[in-house]
């Protein structure tokens, strides 16, 4: 007998296809460890001649990441802080990237590959080409990034000026400045986040430009009114993407390596680690919750 399914149960089992791959690797390559870590958070690890033991210590280790070490608390507190300012930025370029790239025009393929390459050239592949020596072969990366340090310090004082005399609060004024004097960072971090801002914009259907331009809307009320709100389940996929790769890579990161590989203290860095998790899953708990009541979804 053929079972007919509802709409709902199909996508339910699509997304469940869709998730497949990525469960099983949890299950068999990240499960383990995980539990692991868990393991070693309570405990300290001691090497002996059979491989290594744990002795039970409690909490202290959270305890010693959050009062003891000297580091863990402000390395944590300046990259929440760091992540706060770096994201909204990136959305906002990503965004406005996002819709140039919409446009037609001439050569708007080779446009969106440029606009791609930050996110190659901030990858792994070229920091083993610069370590290896074969970035030497079309110049030295720190040169130009000193260069570019250099020139970037270009008319700040004027910018300043202008926008005191225009009548902006000094905290707006400094968050601009910080802006574009990380314009490097913020556009390598945004590649990703345009290509899926370029995918949301390409699925809004062209009926409801139509109706708004017989309607009358101006270019600015029809963003407001009809592209904003469309692609505003995809500006909660890359707040999330955003916050989780703005910690990827982070000072936290390398804290926590150099605590387990270098002072070999596995407790303390697992208690590390997991204290970052939670703060990192209460901010992604927090920014959907906040978000998710105002985004508009399309039946």
């Amino acid at each position: 007998m053929k079972v007919k399914l509802s709409l709902s149960h199909k996508r339910s089992m699509l997304g469940l296809l869709f998730i497949a791959p990525w469960l099983i690797g949890f299950i068999f390559l990240f499960a383990g460890p995980l539990a692991q870590s868990i393991r070693f958070s309570f405990n300290k690890l001691v090497v002996s001649p059979a491989g290594f033991e744990l002795q039970s210590v409690g909490w202290n280790n959270f305890t010693d990441a959050l009062f003891v070490d000297a580091n863990f608390n402000r390395i944590l507190t300046e990259s929440i802080v760091g992540m706060a300012v770096d994201v909204p930025l990136i959305l906002f370029f990503s965004l406005f990237s996002a819709v140039l790239l919409n446009q037609k025009f001439r050569g708007r393929g080779v446009a969106r590959a440029i606009f791609f390459l930050p996110v190659i050239l901030a990858s792994g592949a070229i920091a083993a080409a610069e370590s290896s020596g074969l970035i030497n072969l079309v110049g030295n990366a720190q040169v130009a990034e000193e260069l570019g340090q250099a020139s970037s310090q270009f008319n700040v004082r004027s910018m300043v000026m202008i926008l005191s005399e225009a009548g902006f609060p000094l905290g707006f004024i400094d968050y601009i400045v910080g802006a574009v004097m990380r314009i490097y960072e913020i556009i390598s971090h945004s590649g990703v986040q345009i290509l899926i801002f370029l995918a949301a914009l390409q699925s809004v259907p062209g009926s409801m430009y139509e109706v708004a331009r017989i309607e009358g809307a101006t270019a600015y009320e029809t963003f407001w009114k009809v592209t904003f709100p469309m692609v505003s389940p995809l500006i909660l996929t890359n707040i999330i993407y955003t916050i989780i790769d703005s910690f990827s890579d982070s000072e936290v990161t390398r804290l926590i390596y150099e605590t387990a590989f270098k002072t070999q203290n596995f407790g303390l860095s697992s208690a590390m680690a997991w204290l970052y998790t939670i703060v990192v899953s209460l901010l992604l708990v927090v920014m959907g919750y906040i978000v998710s009541r105002k985004t508009f979804y399309h039946n």
